[in-house]
Parts: structure tokens; sequence; C-alpha cells
């Protein structure tokens, strides 16, 4: 379904582009992390694992900027993922406003339980496209992405 909007043929074009896209990245993201749930994690929460899985041990603000995720919200994922035991916080040894957060033995054997699922979940998902219309999508992506 498209835009009711009544305005000039680029504004319809723009809010029907628009409009396709967030509905195409929802769906994706809701079939895909489905299964989360299964394991108590919202994806918020998994993508805090996988970031520190992958990068190691970074501050709130750093997980924040790597997740498009405000401070206020950050904080409440790692609060809960603190009650879990799956991470854990420490205050910077030169700022002590500083977080940093740490994933634990039972947070790491989490990630490696379930990183392999979501993969061949995003694998299945993304192969209905042929690989040049991955790589275009991704170059599509990068353009209307990139900050100015």
């Amino acid at each position: 379904m498209g835009t009711h909007f009544k305005g000039s043929k680029k504004e319809v074009r723009a809010l029907n582009t628009y409009i396709k896209l967030i509905r195409a990245a929802d769906t994706l993201s809701s079939r895909i992390n489905k299964h989360l749930s299964d394991k108590g994690l919202t994806a918020s929460q998994f993508n805090i694992l996988d970031a520190l899985y992958h990068l190691g041990t970074l501050t709130q603000k750093e997980l924040g900027n790597k997740l498009l995720k405000s401070g206020g919200d950050i904080t409440m994922v790692i609060d809960n993922l603190e009650k879990r035991k799956l991470v854990k916080r420490k205050r910077g040894e030169k700022d002590r406003r500083v977080f940093l957060v740490t994933l634990t033995i039972k947070g790491i054997g989490l990630v490696e339980k379930i990183l392999l699922q979501q993969v061949n979940r995003i694998k299945n998902e993304v192969n209905i496209l042929s690989k040049n219309e991955q790589n275009e999508l991704q170059r599509l992506c990068k353009k209307i992405g990139v900050i100015v």
C-alpha cells in the first residue's frame, strides 16, 4: 500500500519509496528476529551481545552509536542483560562517568548458541535476491544511508 498523500509526482514517488523500504526492513527484521524471544531476548539485546562478541569491550556510548540507540535505551537494555548475567559493566578508570560493557562467559555462550541460527535466517531471507540484486541493494542502501 502506497501513500495517499496528494502531492507532486516527485513527492509521491519519494514517499512510496520510503514506505516500501521501511516496511521491507521491518518485515525482514521481524521474521529474522522472532526466534530470539524463545531465548528470552529482544532484537536490541541480541544486537548488543553480538556487537560485544565481535568488537570486544565497548563503552555504553560506543554501543549506542554503533546500534543507533539513545543513551537511555542502551542503559535499559544493558540493565536487563546485566540482571541475566550476560554482560557486566565497570566504570572507566580514567573517567568514572564512563561505563565499559563486556560479555560474561554466559553471554558468550548464548551468542555462540544463537549466532549461526541468526546468520542462516538472514541468508535464507536475503537469498530470494540474486547475487547482483543483493549487491545492488547494498549499494543503494549505502547511498541512502550516507550521512551528509
